[in-house]
C-alpha cells in the first residue's frame, strides 16, 4: 500500500490525513467497562482538543521545539489529545511506565530535566518516585463527563481546566521537520511515522476504514493504540478495563473489523 511522504513525513500529519479524510467519522471511541463510559470523538471533535493542547504549551507555558515532555498516562482519549498536541507544538515526549518491548527505548532512564509533565492521577502515588521534576506539571483525572478536579494534588495544575482556557484552534508554529526529535531519546517524527506505517501494515496488517478494536491494558504503547491506526487510515475503539464477555457485542455494534 503506497502512502504520500507527506503521511508518514512526521507524527502530526498522520493526524492532520484523518483529519482531512473525514474530519466528522468516528475516529476514536473510548470505552470504560469499569465506569461505564462511553466517549466517541470525530476527527474534528479531536482536533479540537489538540489544538488547546498545543496553545496550552506554546502560549500558556512558553514551550517548542527543544522542550520534553514526560507522559503518565493511560491509554485514553484525553491522552490521544495531549499527545498529539504536545508533537504538534514541536515539543519532543518520553513514554513513562509504558511497555516498550521491541520499540525505541523511551521510559525511566531518560535523563531529565523535562519542561512539562503530565500524569495520571491515580498513578502519581505509583510513580511517586518517578515522576520527573518539571516547571510545569498537569494532572488528569479521567473522569467520565471531562469534568475538572476540585482539587487538583499540590504542584500540579489540572489538565482540562487549563487545556479550556486555550483556542481551539491551531495556530501555525514554527514548521517541523522530519529530523526533529519526537521523543526525547532523539527518535524523530520520520522514524515514529515510518514504524506507525511498519506495525500498521506488517504486524496488524490495517487497512484503510478498518475499525480497530483495542485492549487498553495489553497495548499501552501509543504507537499501538493510536499512531499505527493512524498511519493506515483506520478508526479506533480503544477498551480500558475491558471485559471480555462484551467483546463480541461491542464489536458489532460498533463495526469492528479487526480486534486487537
Amino acid at each position: 500500500m503506497q502512502q504520500s511522504s507527506t503521511r508518514v513525513g512526521r507524527v502530526p500529519a498522520l493526524f492532520a490525513s484523518a483529519l482531512a479524510t473525514d474530519p466528522v467519522r468516528p475516529l476514536l471511541t473510548y470505552y470504560d467497562d469499569a465506569t461505564g463510559e462511553r466517549t466517541e470523538l470525530s476527527a474534528e471533535a479531536l482536533a479540537e482538543w489538540v489544538a488547546r493542547t498545543a496553545n496550552l504549551l506554546v502560549h500558556g507555558c512558553g514551550l517548542g521545539i527543544g522542550a520534553r515532555a514526560a507522559v503518565l498516562l493511560p491509554p485514553h482519549w484525553q491522552t490521544a489529545a495531549v499527545l498529539l498536541g504536545t508533537w504538534s507544538a514541536g515539543v519532543s515526549v518520553s513514554f513513562h511506565g509504558t511497555a516498550t518491548a521491541g520499540l525505541p527505548r523511551l521510559g525511566p532512564g531518560v535523563e531529565e530535566p523535562f519542561d512539562v509533565t503530565y500524569a495520571a492521577l491515580g498513578r502519581i502515588d505509583d510513580w511517586l518516585d518517578h515522576v520527573p521534576e518539571a516547571e510545569h506539571r498537569f494532572v488528569l483525572g479521567y473522569a467520565p463527563d471531562a469534568a475538572p478536579l476540585a482539587e487538583p494534588p499540590t504542584g500540579y495544575r489540572d489538565y482540562l481546566t487549563e487545556v479550556r482556557r486555550h483556542d481551539a484552534n491551531l495556530r501555525p508554529y514554527v514548521p517541523l521537520r522530519p529530523d526533529d526529535a519526537a521523543s526525547v531519546d532523539g527518535t524523530s517524527y520520520a522514524d515514529w511515522g515510518r514504524l506507525a506505517r511498519g506495525m500498521a501494515d506488517e504486524v496488524f496488517d490495517l487497512r484503510p476504514g478498518d475499525r480497530l478494536l483495542v485492549d487498553a491494558a495489553e497495548h499501552e504503547h501509543p504507537v499501538k493504540w493510536l499512531l499505527a491506526p493512524l498511519a493506515a487510515g483506520a478508526t479506533v475503539v480503544l477498551c480500558a478495563n475491558l471485559d471480555p464477555a462484551t467483546v463480541a457485542r461491542r464489536s458489532r455494534a460498533e463495526r469492528v473489523t479487526r480486534v486487537l
